[in-house]
C-alpha cells in the first residue's frame, strides 16, 4: 500500500475526473480528489471502494493557495505524489458576440490558470517520483470554432502541455495532453453552460478516463505527448 502510486485529480467529483479516480482505485492506486462542491465531493468519496486509499480535498482549482494546500495534503496523507491530472474545467454558452461576459472570467481562470497552478504546485513532488502530468484539453483546442472562447481556453491548454513537456525534459517527468471530443457528462447540464447537442455521438466518461489512465500507466521512460479521442461519427 505504501508503494502504490498516488494521483491527484482536480474536478473529480463527477464526470471524467470521477471516472478516472474509480479506474485508478481499481488498479490498486491511491487517489486524492478535489472539487469546489464540498458536499458533492464528500458523497462521491464515500461511495468509492477502498476508502483508505482516497483523500477528498475541497478546493477551487483556480485559487493558488487551495491548489498548494491540496498537493500538501496529498503528500501528508500518502507520503508521495506520482501523478497530477488537471481535469477541472467548464464551458460557457454562446460566442464572443452573444455570450455572457460575466461567466468568462471564471471559465478562463479555471480552464487555463487552474492547470498552470497544479503544475506549479506539483512539480517539486513529481520531480522526486519522476511522475506524470496529464492535462485534460479538448478537440476544441485543436479545431478553431467561430467565436468560441471555451475553445480558446483549450487551445491554451494544448500549448501549456507542450510548454510543460519542454520545461521538464530531462527530469524524468512525463507530460500528456488528453484531448477528448464530446463526452456525455454534466458539463452539458451546468446552468448557463454549453447546451447539450441533440443526438450527437458522445464518449462516456469511462471511455475518456481509460485514455487518461493509459497515459498514466505507461512504462518508465515512455512519454505519451498527446492523445486525441473522439466518439465515432464526430465530424470536428
Amino acid at each position: 500500500m505504501t508503494e502504490s502510486p498516488v494521483t491527484l485529480i482536480t474536478g473529480a467529483s463527477s464526470g471524467i475526473g470521477a471516472a478516472t479516480a474509480r479506474l485508478l482505485l481499481g488498479l490498486g492506486h491511491r487517489v486524492a480528489v478535489t472539487a469546489r462542491g464540498e458536499e458533492r465531493l464528500r458523497r462521491f468519496a464515500e461511495d468509492l471502494a477502498r476508502p483508505e486509499a482516497v483523500l477528498a480535498v475541497p478546493g477551487d482549482a483556480s485559487e493558488p493557495a487551495e491548489v498548494r494546500a491540496a498537493v500538501a495534503a496529498t503528500v501528508e496523507r500518502f507520503g508521495r505524489l506520482d501523478n497530477a491530472v488537471a481535469n477541472a474545467g467548464f464551458g460557457a454558452a454562446g460566442t464572443l458576440a452573444d455570450g455572457d461576459p460575466r461567466q468568462w472570467r471564471a471559465m478562463v481562470l479555471t480552464n487555463v490558470l487552474g492547470p498552470a497552478l497544479l503544475i506549479n504546485a506539483a512539480l517539486p513532488e513529481l520531480t522526486r517520483t519522476r511522475g506524470r502530468i496529464v492535462l485534460v484539453g479538448s478537440v476544441a483546442g485543436q479545431v478553431t470554432m467561430p467565436g468560441n472562447l471555451y475553445g480558446a481556453t483549450k487551445w491554451a491548454v494544448t500549448a501549456l502541455a507542450e510548454n510543460t513537456r519542454r520545461l521538464v525534459a530531462g527530469s524524468g517527468i512525463g507530460v500528456t495532453l488528453v484531448a477528448p471530443g464530446r463526452v456525455d457528462t454534466d458539463y452539458w447540464d451546468r446552468p448557463g453552460g454549453t447546451p447539450r447537442p441533440d443526438d450527437a455521438p458522445m464518449l462516456t466518461a469511462d471511455q475518456t478516463a481509460a485514455s487518461i489512465v493509459w497515459a498514466l500507466t505507461r512504462p518508465p521512460g515512455v512519454d505519451v505527448t498527446a492523445v486525441t479521442i473522439r466518439p465515432t461519427g464526430q465530424e470536428i
